[in-house]
């Protein structure tokens, strides 16, 4: 099985304390101007979708969609269920999932 870089970063950022897990909590550190970066998967609900986007859009977040599903990214961060959306709050983290994300899709 191939070791994915951006998933086991977004493990390393976890337990780092770097990370906002979640659709609700996601869009309450956006709001509190705490989020630096949103991701989110690539199976999100068309709802969650928008209220993450909308929001990120409002506030001036960057926001990038994944290529993985909320079940890979539950598993990369230790969640048993799935999650949609994520959110990095530390500016080091944020540069490099986002410079992988990116290398990923091309």
């Amino acid at each position: 099985m191939k070791t994915n870089k951006y998933l086991l970063m977004l493990g390393l950022c976890k337990r780092a304390g770097a990370l906002t897990v979640g659709v609700p909590l996601t869009v309450k550190a956006i709001q509190e101007k705490k989020a630096i970066t949103v991701f989110y998967s690539v199976d999100a609900s068309a709802n969650a979708e928008k209220k993450i986007t909308d929001k990120c859009t409002f506030y001036g977040v960057p926001c990038h969609r994944t290529e993985y599903t909320s079940e890979q990214l539950g598993r990369a961060v230790g969640k048993a269920g799935a999650v949609c959306a994520l959110c990095i709050t530390d500016k080091s983290f944020s540069d490099e999932l986002t410079n992988l994300n990116l290398n990923e899709k091309r």
